[in-house]
Parts: C-alpha cells; structure tokens; sequence
C-alpha cells in the first residue's frame, strides 16, 4: 500500500546537509519547507537548490514551499534578557521603550496603540502570559497581568479575538517575495491574511517577480476564519496554522475550526495541510507521544492533504525519526480508513470537460475493480480533482512538466512521473507506454484493469477530454 497523505517537513540547521536530506527523502518527505521567519535569502536558495538535486538522485520529485515570515508583533528586548511577571503585576507596552526591564518593555509594532481599548486581553509568548489592557496613553499600553510567567526577548503578542490591523505583508515578505520567484518556489506561503485581498496582493507580486508557484493561506487570524471562504476562494492551498491561530481563537476551539476549514477546503477543491506542533516532543525524543500519533491520526481522517513539521526537522535532534514516525502513522490510519471516492464536486454543475472527465473517472473506480488511475496531465488540474475526491486506488500523474510533478507533490493520493510526450504521438501507443510505466513500478500486473485520462490532441493544457478503461497486457476497452 502507497501513503497518500503528503509530508511536509521544515528544512533548518539540523537537516540542512546532504546525508541528512537524503534520509529525510528516504523517509517520505513529499515537500519541503523554508521559513523565512529566519536564515538570509542565500541559505533559503542553496537548499531549495540542494533538494532539488538530491531529489533527482533518488529519482523523486519533491516540492518547495516558501513560507513568509508576515506580521510577527513582537515585544522588544530586557536590559536583563528576561523578567518574571506574577499576577496582578501591572506592566506597560511601551512604544517609545529601547530596553524593557521590570515595569516596561518595548513593541516592535507601534499601531498596537490604535488597535487595542480598555477591557482587551493581550497574549504574549504563545498564550503564556495573559494582558489585561487598563488604558492606552500616547506610545503606551497600561496592562495588568491576569496570567503570570516567565518573559523574554522578542516573544510575540496576540490579541484575544483578533483584531490587530497589522497587513499580512511586510517589506521584508515583498523581498522575500523575490527570492521565492528567484529559487522556483512550487508553493507560496502567506503568513496572517486576512481575506481575500491580502492573498491578491501576495500573487500579483509574485508573478510580477516571475513566480508560478501556487498560493497557501495559513489560517492564523480569528478574522481569516471569519473570512474563510472567500480566502479559499481565492488560494490554491489553505494551511490550519494552529499556533497564532490557537492563540487568537482559544485551544479549544482548533479542533472544530480544523475540521471545518477541511471541510470546506475539500468543498472548493482546494489542498489542505494540517500544521504546528504534530509531533514537538521529537524535537528532544527519537518517539511521539500517544497524543502526537493520534494528533496526525485524526487530521488524516479529517482529509487533510498533507501533515507539517515544524521545528522537529528543523532544529530538532531526531530529524528523520520524525518523518519516519509521521509516514507510519499516515500509512496505518489509511490501511483502516474507508476510501471510496465521492464526486470531486457534489451538488453542483459541472462546468468544465476535465471536471467531468475526473468525475466518471471516480464513478468508475466505485464500480469496477480498477488498479490504478493514469492521467496524463500538463498543468496538474486534472490530477487535483481527481485527488479531491480521495479514491481507493492511486493517481499517477504523468507529465513532461517538471513544475507540474513538483507542484502535485502536495495533493493527496497522486504520485508524479516523469513521462514526456508531444502532440504528434500517437495516442494509443502513448497509453501502452503508460501501461509499461506502470507495470514497471510494479504497481500493476498482468491482467489488472487500469483507468486513464487524457486529452486529445496530447499536451494540450487544460485539454483532457477522453477517459479509457485499459487491461493490463489485453484489448483496449472504451
């Protein structure tokens, strides 16, 4: 049985170096992930570049994801380096404050001052140290401390229930920006949108700087999930961001949150990816927790495309335990799953040849005994409806297009190979060598029925309009 839930795996300092990519492509990785929350844009192209050519020396393709830092706000530094608030402590956000110390400390976003009023409960350090705010005066906040703790530099500040007005993109990710067009980033990651015209910005600017990558929207603000559909919408990729997003909306409202941005997800025909603390004891310790595994076990149930880590491959020292613990986990919940494919868009009117080509093709594997599903693609449209509707066999996406192997890399249950072809082949030969391909992986054998799709004439984008029900090694069946 092949995995079908994707793996996407954070590259840092401690999986930077070619043994340890090898491994972690060994292990499962399907995507890469470079935060440009940190490192310059010279570590983020040498390793999209170092993954890519160890890639091809496995014979795999693997994608790259270039995720944006966005609007971290943050406090500033302590003359001491840390301080302990107890509770009932009053405490000031200052602005115009260099170096913090007992009673203050500084704020890297000073329209905080415009964005909060009295009654409001500030969040610092992931939701470790809870504000009140009393009064805002000039540049600054007057807080009382409800939750007490340990603070130190630069931790990060949330507002209780959204409502920071911080744009999603930065100067910093209008640079970085460039740097993903520059290394071919397959996948844009947006940090903190808050609807739909955040995520336009980001893709103008992108392909104003030649990228051609998809768009991922984390979902990490209370108002993004207020604005959920629009921004699905309007994104190829939505990411439940359970960190910031945990934060703002309360722990316990991510589980329900997560199942419904899936939901939805899946109802627009957009790739989902479950992400933040999936495994976090790994960071120290070569095994999950029972909690972790059923963490991951319940985002594949849900039908999420992909599972994330985070700082277990980054900086964490058991980097491919990690994965190796993911794709295990991934792999038994689907051994046990029911997979049998639904209407990639239920209820709702077909309004393209492909859409309604993937369509009969999920109604054929619910009737037939199908092996395997062969759909020769340019663009990857095709393969993503079929994946959209999870069926129990395999989707082979055979394309020339090396961005178009990269970027299905991320949608569940397709597998990419490299298959060139042209317009002037013969078609009937095109699908025994296809046949050929498939016998040759060994994921088909004598006798098996094996269903493909594909336009004619071939290599024409968007163009699949034909679907053929094949025996391996027999007639051809229409």
């Amino acid at each position: 049985m092949i995995r079908r839930t994707k793996i996407v795996a954070t590259l840092g300092p401690a999986s930077s170096e070619v043994e340890v990519i090898d491994r972690l492509i060994e292990a499962g990785v399907d995507v890469v992930r470079l935060n440009f929350s940190h490192g310059t844009a010279e570590d983020h192209v040498r390793r999209a570049e170092l993954v890519r050519e160890r890639a091809r020396a496995h014979g795999r393709a693997v994608g790259v994801l270039a995720d944006l830092q966005g609007p971290k706000i943050r406090i500033g530094k302590f003359a001491e380096g840390k301080i302990q608030l107890r509770e009932g402590d009053s405490f000031i956000l200052d602005s115009a404050c260099q170096l913090g110390d007992q009673g203050r400390v500084g704020i890297t976003y000073p329209q905080l001052v415009g964005d909060v009023e009295r009654g409001a409960t500030l969040l610092l350090n992931d939701g470790m140290i809870v504000l009140w705010v009393d009064r805002v005066q000039g540049t600054e906040i007057h807080t009382r401390v409800v939750q007490g703790g340990e603070l130190s530099n630069n931790k990060g500040i949330n507002r209780a229930g959204g409502g920071l007005t911080a744009p999603a993109l930065t100067d910093k990710d209008r640079a970085d920006i460039l740097t993903a067009a520059q290394l071919e980033a397959d996948y844009l990651a947006v940090s903190f949108p808050r609807g739909a015209a955040d995520m336009d910005e980001a893709r103008r600017l992108f392909r104003e700087a030649g990228g051609h990558g998809a768009l991922v929207a984390k979902i990490e603000r209370a108002e993004a999930v207020a604005a959920i559909e629009e921004i699905l919408a309007v994104s190829e990729v939505v990411m439940v961001a359970r960190g910031d997003l945990g934060v703002e909306i309360g722990d316990a409202a991510v589980p329900p949150v997560q199942k419904r941005i899936i939901a939805l997800a899946q109802k627009y025909g957009r790739v989902t990816i479950t992400a933040t603390q999936m495994m976090e004891s790994m960071i120290h310790q070569p095994i999950p927790t029972r909690a972790e595994v059923s963490d991951v076990a319940n985002a594949v149930l849900d039908g999420t495309d992909a599972v994330m880590l985070s700082a277990e491959t980054a900086s964490g020292a058991f980097p491919v335990e990690a994965v190796a613990a993911m794709a295990r986990t991934c792999l038994e919940v689907e051994r046990q799953m029911p997979c049998g494919g639904t209407s990639p868009v239920p209820d709702q009117a077909l309004q393209r040849v492909d859409e309604t080509i993937a369509a009969a093709a999920i109604l054929a594997t619910q009737r037939a005994p199908i092996a395997a599903i062969a759909a020769f693609t340019e663009s990857g449209s095709t393969a993503l409806w079929l994946s959209r509707a999870q069926p129990r066999v395999p989707i082979y996406a055979l394309t020339p297009q090396v961005y178009t192997r990269r970027r299905v890399t991320l949608y569940r249950g397709v597998y990419p190979v490299n298959f060139p072809q042209s317009r002037h082949d013969d078609p009937a030969q095109v699908m025994r060598a296809a046949e050929d391909e498939l016998r040759r992986r060994g994921v088909v054998r004598e006798g098996d029925l094996i269903l493909i799709t594909i336009g004619e004439p071939i290599g024409a984008p968007g163009g699949t309009n034909t679907l053929k029900i094949v025996r391996i090694g027999g007639p051809q069946r229409a």
